[in-house]
This record gives C-alpha cells, sequence and structure tokens, in this order.
C-alpha cells in the first residue's frame, strides 16, 4: 500500500495522550448523517456520530480487553446468573440531567431489540432493574462470563447510553433528539443536510486511565468538530491538500496518487483487517424471495472483478470466500464452492431451473459512494447477461439508508438488491446481525430461517473449537439458502493533514485528535 507514514497501534495510544488544542476540526465524512440512531441503523456515520455523543458502561481498549467506561464498578454471583453495575460520579446528560441507572435499563433494553449480540444476551436475561439511581441489576437464566465483553462491543451496534426518556422510544422507530453524556455535544446544522457540528461538552468527567481505542479517558483535544460531506470526493481531497479540510475518511483509492509527494498530507491504511464487501438481496420480495434464483447468482459472481473494478490496484484488496474474514478465527471455507465459480453457463442454467420469470430486479445504487456504485455496475451488467430484467436507481446512500429500511413490494417503491462493506470486526462472530435468519429483527434483506437461527443460538454459548464447528455450519447454511454475496476483502486508506496527532485503528475517535505544538 501508499504510505508516507506507518502507525502501530502502541504509537497511536501514545499519540492521543499529547496536551494541546486545535479550535476546530474539518472531516470530510464518507457519507451524509442522516439517522441519529446508532441502534436502529448499522450505517459508519452514525456510529461515529455516536461515539461523539455518548458514551457507554464498558468499552474496548487496543488489546480489545474490555474496560469499564460509565461503568464505576461491577460485582457477580459465584454462579456468574446475578451481575450487579455500579455507575461512577460525574455522569450528566446534554440537557444537564444526572445519568441514573434507570436511563441505563431502558437503552440495554431497546438496544437489546436490534443488535445481534443484544438479541442473544437478552434471550439469557432473566430480569434487567435498577436498584437505586446508580447501581442496576442483570439477572441471566444461564452463566455467561462473556457479558462484560458483549457490552463493551466497539462497532455496530454499539450498546450507547441514552435517557430513559429517549431510550423508550419503539426499538423500531430513529430516534430524532441527539441527547448524549459523551465528550462533545451535537449541534445540528439546520441550514444544509451536509453538514453535522459538535462542540466541546464542558461538563464531560473523563475518566483518569489513559485513552487507549475506546476506552479510558476522552479528553476533547478541540473545540469544535465539524463533519462536512462532498458529494465529489475529489473535491474533498482537494481542499485537504489546500488545508481547508484536516481528514479525509474514505478517499477513493483512484485519488491516492494527487496526494502523494505531498508532504502536508498523510494517507495512511488503519485497518488490518479492512473491510468486507457485500452484495445483499431482499429475501422478502420476488425474485430473490427464491433461495435458487440467489444461489444462481452467486454462481455467476467473481470476486477479481468486483474488487477490480472498485478498488483497481490490488494491493489494496484480496480474494476471501469466507462470510467470516479472513484473519479473523472463525474464517473457512465451508460452502464456498457455490461463491468461487465464476461460471456464467452453470448459472443461467440454475436460475431456469430456479423457475426465473422475468421479474425485474431493482438495484440501489449510491452514485456518491464509488466503491459502491462500482459494485452496482458489475452486478448490473453480470444480471444482464444471465438474462434476468434489470432496473438501476440512482440515489445517494444517504437515501439507499432510508429506502433499504422498506418492506414494501418493488411496485409499490422497494427493493430487490443493495452492495455495502462492513468493517471485518463486525462480522467476526456468529452473532452479527447480518447473519441473522429472525426475517422481523434481523438485517436489511430480512432472510428467514430458523436452522440457521438454531445454529446461531447454539454457537452463542459455545467456545473453542465447537464454536469453530457451529461456525462453519452456520457459513453453509448462508450459502445453502443464498442469504448474501461475499465480493472480496479491501482495504481503504485514510488522509489527513500531518501534522495531526491522535489517529487511531481501525476506527476513528475524534475526541482525541490534535495538531502538533508549534
Amino acid at each position: 500500500m501508499i504510505h508516507k507514514k506507518l502507525f502501530t497501534l502502541s504509537a497511536i495510544a501514545a499519540s492521543v495522550l499529547l496536551a494541546g488544542c486545535a479550535d476546530k476540526l474539518v472531516v470530510a465524512s464518507h457519507a451524509r448523517l442522516t439517522s441519529l440512531d446508532p441502534v436502529t441503523s448499522t450505517a459508519y456515520v452514525t456510529r461515529s456520530h455516536g461515539y461523539m455523543i455518548y458514551d457507554t458502561l464498558f468499552a474496548l481498549d487496543e488489546n480489545l480487553t474490555p474496560r469499564p467506561q460509565m461503568a464505576e464498578s461491577w460485582t457477580s454471583s459465584s454462579d456468574l446468573k446475578t451481575w450487579k453495575f455500579k455507575l461512577r460520579d460525574g455522569l450528566k446528560w446534554h440537557d444537564g440531567n444526572a445519568v441514573t441507572a434507570e436511563d441505563c435499563v431502558a437503552s440495554l433494553q431497546r438496544w437489546g431489540q436490534r443488535d445481534g449480540n443484544g438479541q442473544q444476551l437478552f434471550q439469557n436475561i432473566e430480569s434487567l432493574t435498577a436498584d437505586g439511581d446508580k447501581s442496576f441489576v442483570v439477572v441471566l437464566k444461564e452463566p455467561d462470563i462473556s457479558i462484560i465483553q458483549t457490552l463493551a462491543k466497539v462497532s455496530v451496534n454499539v450498546p450507547f447510553m441514552m435517557p430513559k426518556r429517549i431510550a423508550q422510544t419503539d426499538a423500531f422507530t430513529p430516534i430524532t433528539e441527539a441527547v448524549g453524556s459523551g465528550p462533545f455535544i451535537y449541534k445540528a446544522d439546520k441550514k444544509t443536510a451536509d453538514t453535522a457540528v459538535y462542540v466541546r461538552n464542558p461538563d464531560y468527567v473523563p475518566r483518569r486511565n489513559p485513552s487507549s481505542l475506546a476506552a479510558g479517558a476522552k479528553i476533547a483535544k478541540v473545540d469544535v468538530v465539524k463533519w462536512q460531506y462532498f458529494p465529489n470526493q475529489e473535491e474533498a481531497v482537494r481542499k485537504l491538500i489546500d488545508g481547508k479540510v484536516d481528514y479525509v475518511e474514505s478517499p477513493s483509492t483512484s485519488l491516492v496518487s494527487l496526494m502523494e509527494g505531498n508532504e502536508d498530507v498523510t494517507v495512511a491504511s488503519t485497518d488490518p483487517l479492512g473491510n468486507v464487501a457485500m452484495a445483499r438481496f431482499n429475501h422478502q420480495q420476488a425474485p430473490f424471495n427464491n433461495a435458487g434464483v440467489r444461489r444462481a447468482v452467486l454462481m455467476a459472481m467473481q470476486q477479481d472483478a468486483y474488487m477490480s473494478a472498485a478498488l483497481g490496484d490490488s494491493r489494496y484488496w484480496r480474494n476471501c470466500y469466507s462470510v467470516f474474514p479472513c484473519g479473523t478465527p472463525l474464517a473457512n471455507e465451508a460452502g464456498s464452492e457455490v461463491m468461487k465459480r465464476g461460471d456464467l453457463q452453470a448459472a443461467k442454467q440454475a436460475l431456469k431451473d430456479a423457475g426465473y420469470d422475468g421479474t425485474p430486479v431493482v438495484l440501489l445504487n449510491p452514485t456518491d459512494m464509488p466503491v459502491m456504485a462500482a459494485f452496482t455496475k458489475v452486478t448490473a451488467d453480470l444480471l444482464q447477461e444471465l438474462g434476468m430484467v434489470v432496473q438501476v436507481r440512482d440515489m445517494d446512500w444517504a437515501m439507499l439508508l432510508e429506502q433499504r429500511e422498506r418492506r414494501v413490494s418493488v411496485a409499490d417503491g422497494g427493493w430487490s438488491m443493495f452492495h455495502t462493506w462492513w468493517n471485518a470486526a463486525d462480522l467476526a462472530d456468529t452473532s452479527a446481525i447480518a447473519f441473522s435468519g429472525d426475517a422481523k429483527t434481523g438485517w436489511y434483506g430480512w432472510a428467514e430461517d430458523a436452522e440457521l437461527e438454531q445454529l446461531r443460538a447454539a454457537a452463542a454459548k459455545a467456545t473453542g473449537a465447537q464454536k469453530a464447528d457451529l461456525a462453519a455450519r452456520i457459513q453453509q447454511r448462508l450459502w445453502d439458502i443464498g442469504a448474501f454475496g461475499v465480493l472480496g476483502q479491501f482495504f481503504e486508506p485514510v488522509a489527513f493533514r500531518a501534522d495531526l496527532q491522535g489517529i487511531t485503528s481501525p476506527m476513528q475517535f475524534y475526541w482525541g485528535v490534535s495538531r502538533e505544538e508549534e
């Protein structure tokens, strides 16, 4: 890869502790912030928004060890079925009210309805109740030593704490009020949807521990963080070069050459596992309510074609035929022959055998996301070669996030298929919501498969070799039902002004970013 500087996690952790505060940080966000709800949305821009304004009970440090965050202390019974948590002093919502145990109970209950890990945890919860203003108690049906690890989940959907009055919102209705207890306060820009502004929270009391990944002291090093969305990525990169933007979250690899040789700009890869590209079918609408049709399409897909079209330079991607990302403990190739074939003629025959009847395939195409737009183009061409009727519906990513929630027929504005990507870490466990087979509470596309859910429930309780065996069986089942297509694993860079300190991996937490002292 092309780098001006290489970063190790240990160096990053040290840099976050540097003193100094710039007045304003301007970030070219990878997407427009349209959803303020990190519980109902799996969009990464919404997750990042959550980390700006909310806090969590526990958080993972750079060694992926869970550390207390809002929690001061916790105890468990000898049988590991009763857990009591106490909140630390100084926690206050942005509206001035104190954080209470009831707030945390309501927040966990709402999160537990939408997140894969949360859903599995709550299947084992007998009761969750407040015990005074600052303590709450979780009583489990079966012992679970991993509950702290679950509550420290670092990426979508993160168990952020919210005020009770907000957390009592229906879990399938997005919240519209952004009140947290974290290091920044959200200030909506009423003039344009292309900016989001965060100001330092003067009442935030950080932990005394050193900052490490999502854990420890969250000390805001700037007074204001402004997210600016640029529909044209080249404009964002040129503003970075000109010093009008400080950080670009997702520059296209095709633009790296514009930044090479510029001493004021650093291009770096901060995530060693990268991202997993995915083609997602709508299981509830024709033609992809037919597993045979879904599998026929998978048979024709070629990862090389998708990755070459979207990323170009082979240094930025690799083939990976596991639903659990390559480089993670559960990665395997059970059933992956269906994705390795890339056989157009066999796929045509399979499509015919499945009874495809000419029903149009509506592809949602985010034109402002070059990588995903390239995926859409490859798929559209491929489906047409298979003899399918294809309609490409152009929109920006923000609109796609809204449209993919629609469970209506194509005739009423519904959809058939869209492309996305996941941070690899978000697919590393069997509890990932993308693997759900529950059409009511699962991820967009709403796969419905009782056998898959039984396997996931068993895997949630398993460890070691048994867990790995169940992961392989889950992967086999996902391929058998044609749940989605895995299009490859890729490593998109980030770019920022060279004088910035506090660049983190694999996610960027802006509370620790500052400029070098002059």
